[in-house]
């Protein structure tokens, strides 16, 4: 019964619909036609990709968790394979914070793999989406979790590794990532554990190393301040400003005060007072961006 009634509502989706994500798109061998379960409004919103091995310790889940806890928190899509280890604590992290999340699976949508993570992909179908470019009834095959892999880093702008081993399907992620002209990071760690000989093979080849939190934050291009502690910290002019700021991306003064309706004097006075906070900082001397 329970396997009839997840096959109804199962959705397909093709590249010619609007509904299509269309970071994925661009990727050079996107799939021609996707299933899902859940809201795929939330692939229109910033994806991060996190990944890892399913062989990990504390530290790794530790990481994953906070990772995807904190992206939840500012309303960034976490994408992952559902994977026990990283994968598991990345999306747990995100629904901790009633935050989305996306799992693309290597099976048909009416199974479950793995069969432990049942529960979890029931959660993911209610307050996310789980997606799959295989039609319903197929099983899980070895070479099916790779070939996966390409969806995972072409939904998302960035893919980061939290700890991967020498012989991780994560560092095939990385790869693909990197292929697709998207940005990689990984998270260092201890050079004598076999758990972190992959992701720290990343950083010698080129990733950019995230060290905690607001790492990943700048590298997702999102402000370290959540929207309650801006909300509580700022006054009411400077929050104008900061959440201008986050939709936007860099801006002139000259875009600011158009926005705001402001005199550009008066937006030059108010940014300076909110880089003084730390809040955000200028680049190229008119440029002001929301601090990550």
């Amino acid at each position: 019964m329970e396997h009839k009634q997840i096959k109804k509502r199962i959705q397909r989706m093709t590249s010619g619909q609007p509904v299509y994500p269309a970071l994925l798109k661009e990727i050079r061998d996107y799939p021609k036609e996707l299933y899902y379960i859940g809201d795929p409004k939330l692939l229109e919103e910033k994806c991060v990709s996190i990944v890892g091995s399913r062989k990990t310790n504390q530290y790794g889940r530790s990481t994953a968790y906070s990772f995807g806890k904190a992206l939840g928190q500012r309303g960034i899509t976490v994408v992952s394979g559902m994977a026990v280890g990283i994968d598991t604590c990345s999306h747990e992290g995100a629904l901790q914070e009633k935050g989305n999340t996306a799992a693309v699976l290597a099976c048909g949508l009416d199974l479950c793999y793995p069969p432990r993570n049942r529960e979890l992909k029931g959660k993911i179908e209610s307050a996310g989406i789980v997606l799959s470019e295989y039609p319903p009834g197929t099983a899980a095959q070895r070479y099916y979790f790779p070939q996966r892999n390409r969806i995972i880093s072409g939904l998302s702008p960035l893919t980061v590794v939290v700890q991967a081993g020498n012989r991780s399907g994560a560092l095939i992620t990385a790869e693909l990532a990197a292929d697709q002209g998207r940005d990689v990071g990984a998270v260092p760690g201890n050079i004598d554990s076999e758990y972190n000989l992959g992701s720290n093979k990343l950083l010698r080849e080129g990733a950019f190393a995230l060290t905690g939190v607001q790492d990943l934050l700048e590298a997702s291009g999102v402000s370290v301040l959540s929207e309650p502690e801006a909300e509580r910290m700022l006054s009411d002019e400077e929050k104008q400003l900061y959440f201008l700021l986050c939709s936007h991306g860099e801006m002139s003064l000259d875009q600011l005060a158009f926005y705001l309706k402001k005199p550009v004097n008066e937006v030059g006075s108010l940014a300076i007072v909110m880089e003084m906070k730390g809040i955000v900082f200028s680049a190229m001397g008119k440029v002001f961006i929301a601090k990550a």
